[in-house]
């Protein structure tokens, strides 16, 4: 009988999987701005929720768990990366008088592309912008992927909007008006 019940899970899973994997990693894409970090938060979401499918399954919203998993996964990358690059340019940093890094003045491009501008967003606001305007997610859905209260989606959402709008000019204002 288990058997049975293993093989409707297994098919469940595989067709879970075969419907929002790609949505999942351009998902990942998106916060991370990575395309093989992607696949691999992608691929490690599905993986733990294969681990855990009963409880999935039988959840409310599967996907907005989904989401709410490569979003956790992403933030835990990024944060790692952030460490990383912190400890790497300590190290190679210049020493000034006294030991210190010396001061550089800031490396500005002169053209700064969406993915840039939102590698520049705090995880929250890019993951509200993401998700309401490249996923098209209500308030109340993206609030669910992200574990965090509609108020808190509103102004990140606004904030995240406005700082791209500051960051790409008037071009995101425009796509971004739409709500």
């Amino acid at each position: 009988m288990s058997t049975v019940a293993d093989d409707a899970a297994s098919a469940a899973f595989q067709a879970f999987f075969e419907a929002h994997y790609a949505e999942l990693t351009r998902f990942a894409h998106l916060l991370t701005g990575e395309a093989d970090t992607a696949d691999d938060l992608a691929a490690d979401a599905l993986t733990a929720l294969w681990q855990r499918w009963d409880r999935v399954a039988g959840a409310e919203h599967p996907v907005a768990y989904a989401r709410g998993v490569v979003a956790n996964l992403a933030r835990s990358r990024i944060r790692g990366a952030v460490r990383e690059r912190r400890r790497i340019a300590l190290f190679w940093a210049p020493r000034g008088a006294g030991g210190c890094p010396a001061a550089d003045g800031p490396d500005v491009p002169a053209v700064v592309d969406v993915r840039e501008a939102l590698r520049r967003l705090p995880f929250r606001k890019r993951a509200c912008v993401v998700l309401r305007h490249a996923f098209d997610l209500s308030e109340r859905d993206t609030s669910l992927v992200l574990g965090v209260s509609l108020g808190t989606v509103k102004s990140q959402t606004s904030r995240g909007a406005a700082e791209l709008q500051r960051l790409l000019g008037g071009e995101f204002a425009a796509a971004a008006g739409r709500d």
